[in-house]
């Protein structure tokens, strides 16, 4: 038998439990965003930094309300999940210029929800020859930039005076 390590997995693991209290409702009542790493609040989402990322600048964007279905959203909900979340990839796009992402929802167990009880939406950045042989060979994923790191420069990009730059083509 091969042993694979990924030490970075366990805060993760020891933290999860299907009854644990919600992460993204704790974080959004914290009111301490750079402590909780949430980039932007709105009057029906907001916008958070993935504390497990698959890749540097991973966010979320969910409702503020906890709620567990795409269709229970209302009509205020669904427009700001989606205008906010191009504004994250606008954001993502001026700090960073991935080439590529990839959005999603993981909704109920089967289908990969480690939070099953508030809906959020995945934006993962991409960038050519990003998946290399560290995830498949020692499940481990390399993190060139710092949680803090990440936080600070799309701040920065959601900035009044770099929101009035244009973004790249």
């Amino acid at each position: 038998m091969e042993r694979l390590w990924a030490p970075w997995r366990m805060p993760y693991i020891k933290s999860h439990s299907d009854r644990a209290k919600c992460f993204l409702c704790a974080g959004r009542r914290a009111r301490r965003d750079d402590a909780t790493f949430i980039l932007r609040r709105g009057r029906a989402c907001f916008a958070i930094l993935n504390r497990f990322p698959y890749t540097n600048g991973h966010l979320m964007v969910a409702p503020n309300r906890h709620v567990s279905a795409l269709e229970t959203l209302n009509d205020e909900e669904r427009i700001e999940l989606i205008a906010m979340t191009g504004d994250m990839q606008r954001a993502l796009d001026r700090a960073f210029a991935p080439h590529g992402y990839n959005l999603g929802m993981n909704l109920g167990r089967v289908a990969g929800a480690g939070l099953l009880g508030h809906l959020h939406l995945h934006v993962v950045p991409r960038w050519n020859g990003d998946t290399n042989f560290m995830p498949v060979t020692a499940d481990t994923r390399v993190m060139p930039m710092s949680l803090t790191g990440v936080y600070r420069a799309l701040k920065q990009a959601l900035s009044p005076t770099s929101l009035k730059k244009r973004s790249r083509p």
